[in-house]
């Protein structure tokens, strides 16, 4: 019997439960292929490729100017993070085909042109990237600090996730922290595939084993490889075929994650081994542009993190920086996070001063409307929107950033003991702005069991037995508090204790999931923060359920219910990627069938209407309508923030 026949016997479909014996098995097969190794044999399960779109040929291509040199870029687009998040070897990521159903030599799982269709963008060779992979891969070297072992792994750094690309009658322009549009999900589905296909067909196993072992390419060590190859699928199946998501989970699709509640997951469920904590992903929001945040008070969406460094290595431990949570072998919370590196690349944000009315932000600036290539503004109409900017969007958005009011507002606060002033952003309780609410409230009511031994600065809500039941994000705040200390402590001598207030951005680990007001009142909110550069970040709203501006300002029901991602042509006169459907896209649906929001998607609030009664608005109305010529004066001058 084939070999290939002979895993299909004997690979249960529970493949979750009986995946003990597959590494014993596919090595079995392997040995007793011998020469049949060679022979066509059927693909194995998957038996279809990814669902993802085929763009055509990229035409010219250009990087908007933001302040940052070629150098300061290639760092931010390169530089690890400690992460691990691909759980195969660096040389097998290069050496992997892409999946596809048929045996034939297929092109590089790791080729630019291939993930490029994942959203992914390509990347030359280049001493930060000496492998040629997309933006956002980073090569890791390390040892777990579990475990011990060794590894060099890629990982994917923030750039991944904020770099944005806009494409324009054959032009695509790059936009430094900018939302990406990316599709994770389908990325680490096909990845898996790719793996499952390679163990399991000896034609394409024999392939990689050729680009991997080169001159030592014989019977044992082609054995050898494959047993390997096989323990590491047997886990991968593990993780790919028991259920993606917990119920609620909401489909993130392109440009699009639940990036909390997936930090909660890794840290508190996967590396801390407590499955009790897996939460729904019940939240995706759109990638945030990250010029300015430096600056910020707090960030998040739900203005919900504080401190830099938090914000950082939190992100870090959440795309799978190794920490030892359960190994007596080393100090708990020793970690992969290069704080170092972490505290480098917010210098890059930030800037090497603080900003001011004379030299306004000097790190990483927003991307200016590109006259060049984009259609050039319309000066009357830009400067009506001015008028109806000041009065409609100014109090929560506050001023615009190259006008005076902006740099003399009150909302700076006034400087702190190290001489850093930021701006205090506008919070608007849900209730009040009335879009989606689950990221804010999902957030507040999330519970985590952690062990009582890890002795949190937070108090536990309750106690299980040797867990603690925690609020999530004081939880979380503590714990990356713990690994960015253990760092600290870990360097030969210690880091200074003022070194380390500069590192992590002279701010304390503050963590909150609701907003105090004025009366004493708290409740989850989001926050507004300055539109400059805002033209450059579609799709809009905290969870990217309003394609364009001119959508954003129109009444509801002039708001599409539904709507494709993964389209890159920009429309220039709504401000936003084209709609329409697209192969291997992803269907946004905000409204239901039966007329409902769909929760996590909701498209409703932030609404300019006027009711015939105040009765008759609906949640969220913040001001009045707009007549379609306002719109667009509005817009025209949105594009010139």
């Amino acid at each position: 019997m084939e070999s290939a026949q002979l895993a299909m016997v004997f690979i249960p479909e529970n493949a979750m439960t009986c995946s003990w014996h597959i590494p014993t098995l596919l090595a079995g097969l392997v040995l007793a292929a011998g020469a049949s190794l060679t022979q066509a044999t059927p693909a194995i399960a998957p038996a279809v490729k990814p669902d993802i779109p085929a763009y055509g040929a990229a035409g010219a291509t250009m990087w908007l100017e933001q302040q940052w040199t070629p150098a300061e870029r290639g760092r931010y687009h390169h530089r690890s993070q400690g992460t691990v998040t691909l759980p195969i070897p660096v040389d097998w990521f290069l050496a992997l085909e892409q999946p596809d159903p048929s045996i034939i030599a297929r092109g590089l799982f790791s080729d630019g042109a291939y993930l490029d269709r994942f959203g992914f963008i390509p990347a030359a060779t280049s001493a930060d990237n000496p492998n040629g992979l997309p933006i956002g891969f980073a090569a890791t070297r390390g040892v777990n600090p579990a475990t011990g072992a060794a590894f060099e792994q890629v990982g994917l750094t923030c750039a991944a996730c904020h770099t944005g690309r806009i494409s324009y009658r054959g032009t695509q322009m790059f936009i430094d922290g900018g939302p990406a549009m990316i599709e994770l999900g389908k990325f680490r589905k096909g990845l898996a595939d790719a793996m499952a296909m390679t163990s399991l067909s000896p034609p394409r196993f024999l392939r990689f084993a050729k680009r991997l072992l080169g001159p030592g390419n014989n019977r044992i060590a082609r054995l050898r490889l494959h047993n390997q190859l096989a323990r590491t699928v047997a886990g991968a199946v593990i993780v790919r075929f028991k259920t993606p998501s917990p119920a609620g989970s909401v489909e993130e699709g392109f440009g699009r994650l639940d990036a909390l509640n997936r930090i909660g997951n890794e840290v508190f469920a996967d590396q801390m081994r407590q499955p009790a904590n897996l939460a729904a992903l019940s939240a995706p929001v759109a990638y945030p542009h990250i010029w300015d945040t430096h600056w910020f008070d707090w960030v998040q969406y739900n203005s919900s993190i504080e401190q830099p460094m938090v914000r950082n290595a939190g992100e870090a431990m959440g795309v799978r920086a190794l920490v030892n949570f359960t190994s007596a072998s080393t100090p708990r919370f020793t970690s992969t996070v290069p704080v170092d590196a972490l505290h480098d690349m917010e210098g890059l944000l930030a800037g090497p001063a603080q900003p001011t009315a004379r030299r306004a932000f000097t790190g990483l600036h927003s991307p200016a409307w590109p006259a060049s290539i984009l259609p050039p503004i319309d000066v009357a109409l830009k400067e009506q929107g001015r008028t109806l900017y000041r009065a409609m969007c100014a109090g929560c958005h506050l001023p615009a950033t190259d006008e005076p009011a902006f740099w003399t507002s009150d909302a700076w606060l006034p400087a702190n003991a190290h001489g850093q002033r930021y701006l205090r952003l506008t919070t608007v309780p849900v209730a009040v702005i009335g879009t989606d609410p689950a990221q804010a409230e999902d957030m507040a009511g999330r519970r985590v069991r952690v062990p009582m031994a890890y002795a949190l600065k937070t108090p536990p809500l309750s106690q299980e037995g040797a867990l603690g039941v925690y609020s999530y994000g004081p939880a979380l705040g503590d714990v990356v508090e713990k690994v960015v200390y253990r760092w600290y402590d870990s360097r030969t001598p210690p880091t200074p204790v003022a070194d380390r207030a500069a590192i992590d951005g002279f701010r304390p680990n503050g963590i909150r999931a609701v907003v105090r007001e004025a009366d004493g009142t708290a409740r989850p909110a989001y926050k507004a923060r300055p539109l400059n550069g805002i033209w450059a970040t579609a799709p809009f709203l905290h969870n990217g359920s309003v394609p364009t501006l001119y959508d954003l300002l129109s009444p509801w029901d002039e708001r599409p219910r539904s709507f494709w991602l993964a389209n890159r042509e920009f429309d220039p006169v709504k401000v936003g990627y084209r709609t329409g459907p697209i192969d291997g896209g992803f269907r946004l649906v905000a409204v239901g069938a039966d007329g409902r929001f769909v929760r996590g998607n909701g498209n409703g609030g932030h609404l300019f209407e006027s009711p015939a009664t105040p009765a008759q608005a609906r949640p969220g109305t913040i001001g009045r309508y707009l007549k379609p010529q306002e719109r667009a004066a509005l817009i025209e001058f949105l594009k010139t923030l």
